[in-house]
């Protein structure tokens, strides 16, 4: 019995709730994978995973063995990583869990960079804007807008990123006056689906408004695209924003105002088996990310 590479397919089933899947991300057949499970089973005796025609599902027990195996296999790649550092190399992968608009702008510029400098690690982005199970997903780490991390959790706040009410200017030159948060009710705007409420401060005010509008979306790019178009006002956070503010596509509203924005935290199960290579992963964003994005002032 090859125990590392069957704890793997065990871990890799788990994650994916199917055999199928699970051998198409190993690149084995479903055969072997589903041997590779029965071997754990008899090798531990015991029954790890509810099968049906439907679904895979772990049983209590699977769910107490999973968090033993995927700690072996951490430390098994975290000796492998090791094992190089003579020669100062990282070596491994690393799988990161992010919201959609940070994966595709300033996250992927700092992946670029790092694999640049440790040709030998691999990184693979899971883009979702839910709040990512870093066990079922298998993610090393998850960056995340959260004002207080979880308990349970690890975390480490990278930067605060401020965001801005801002629309087309073909919108504002249409639209009816906007000088304080409660025009907002007379106007179109463009919600995020976890934000139906906007928080606007001012010097003598800290008032959460609800708004309303005809696009709703769970992903912020298609909200930026839409105030581009000139259909809305959106709360852009302010690394997405700012080029647009820049070049004139965009304009803010309500400037005398502020919305504060989220912090973006990395967040990851525990310390013990974290890998070296995603220590040294987070430690680059914190380096390379220290200063905090705040609103284009022309």
């Amino acid at each position: 019995m090859d125990k590392f590479t069957s704890l793997l397919s065990f871990t890799e089933v788990a994650r994916c709730g199917s055999f199928s899947k699970a051998a198409e991300q190993l690149n084995m057949s479903r055969l072997q994978v589903s041997r590779h499970v029965q071997d754990v089973e008899k090798w531990l005796n015991l029954r790890l995973l509810h099968r049906t025609t439907r679904k895979v599902s772990l049983t209590v027990q699977g769910e107490e063995a999973l968090v033993y195996c995927q700690k072996i296999l951490s430390t098994v790649s975290d000796l492998e990583s090791r094992a190089h550092s003579h020669n100062h190399e990282l070596v491994g992968s690393i799988r990161v869990a992010t919201p959609i608009g940070i994966g595709q702008h300033i996250l992927l510029d700092a992946i670029e960079q790092f694999v640049l400098l440790h040709p030998k690690t691999n990184i693979q982005m899971v883009l979702s804007d839910n709040i990512s199970q870093l066990v079922d997903e298998r993610v090393d780490v998850a960056l995340r807008y959260i004002d207080q991390p979880h308990e349970q959790l690890i975390a480490r706040k990278l930067l605060h990123i401020d965001s801005v009410l801002c629309a087309s200017p073909r919108y504002i030159a249409n639209a009816s006056e906007l000088t304080s948060p409660e025009d907002l009710h007379q106007h179109n705007c463009l919600l995020h689906s976890s934000a139906l409420q906007w928080r606007i401060v001012s010097s003598n005010s800290d008032d959460k408004i609800t708004v309303k509008g005809n696009i709703q979306a769970n992903e912020m790019g298609v909200l930026v695209e839409s105030a581009l178009r000139g259909l809305g006002i959106a709360n852009i956070p302010c690394d997405l924003a700012n080029g647009y503010l820049k070049s004139g596509e965009l304009v803010e509203v309500l400037p005398f105002f502020y919305t504060p924005g989220n912090k973006l935290w990395a967040v990851y199960l525990s310390r013990n088996y974290q890998q070296k290579v995603v220590r040294a992963f987070i430690d680059f964003l914190a380096q390379r990310w220290d200063k905090d994005i705040v609103k284009y002032q022309p």
